[in-house]
């Protein structure tokens, strides 16, 4: 079986909108039900849990009614940090499947990924254990140093880190206790993959591309709303 685990427990500060980015409409309709809908959509993903903030878990099960959402299972109360969350939602999939499923966690704000980039992740996942959205860094890149940037990096040398990261579930379960036996857990940036880098694991790469993005500004809600555009309008293209 594979679970697609989705985050929306955070608060999105950076946005600078009255509510958790991954509610906010786009269209009339929450960010978070286009991000469900790459999952519910996909024939692979056998069911979904949310692990949401605490104070809009009522807002989402009634979101998952009126889209009619047949595979979302479970719906858990995210932690105080990213960490957390993801442990909670651990906890609450230990109750319901085995070790040998597979989980895809990706963000509730993250809904421009497209069924390509899903399929790869967990093709890579079933032969590797695990797998993460890895996009070339095609834009020139330095150091970033105050007013300054003194030293230039080698893109070449670089990835950029997206979800869904795929796991079978019993090395996601590994990862946070070794993890947590270690110390790690409240000092490691708040990313499954830089737990994973710090217990000098190994991440295996599967597609990824620029358009894999996850909505972290006020521009992101726009260049999304011109995606959702450009969607429709291909649909109705196809139709």
């Amino acid at each position: 079986m594979i679970i697609a685990m989705i985050l929306a427990g955070g608060v999105g500060s950076r946005v600078n909108a009255d509510r958790p980015k991954q509610f906010i409409e786009v269209f009339d309709k929450p960010v978070l039900a286009y991000t469900i809908d790459i999952f519910e959509e996909n024939e692979q993903i056998d069911a979904i849990e949310i692990v949401c903030h605490d104070n809009w878990i009522h807002y989402l099960e009634q979101m998952v009614r009126k889209y009619k959402y047949t595979k979302v299972k479970w719906i858990t109360r995210g932690g105080s940090t990213f960490q957390k969350s993801v442990i909670n939602g651990i906890q609450c999939l230990d109750k319901n499947i085995n070790n040998n499923d597979y989980v895809l966690i990706h963000y509730g704000a993250a809904p421009f990924t497209s069924s390509y980039i899903v399929e790869d992740v967990i093709r890579v996942m079933k032969k590797r254990g695990n797998a993460f959205s890895a996009t070339p860094c095609y834009q020139l890149m330095g150091t970033n140093d105050g007013e300054e940037s003194k030293k230039w990096i080698d893109r070449d040398s670089c990835l950029q880190i997206a979800s869904p990261y795929g796991f079978k579930f019993a090395y996601l379960k590994s990862v946070y206790e070794r993890a947590d036996k270690e110390g790690l857990l409240e000092k490691i940036e708040p990313h499954v993959t830089s737990l994973i880098y710090a217990l000098e694991d190994v991440l295996y790469k599967a597609y990824g591309d620029q358009t894999n993005i996850k909505i972290t500004t006020k521009a992101d809600i726009e260049l999304f709303k011109a995606y959702v555009l450009m969607k429709q309008k291909e649909k109705q293209e196809r139709d």
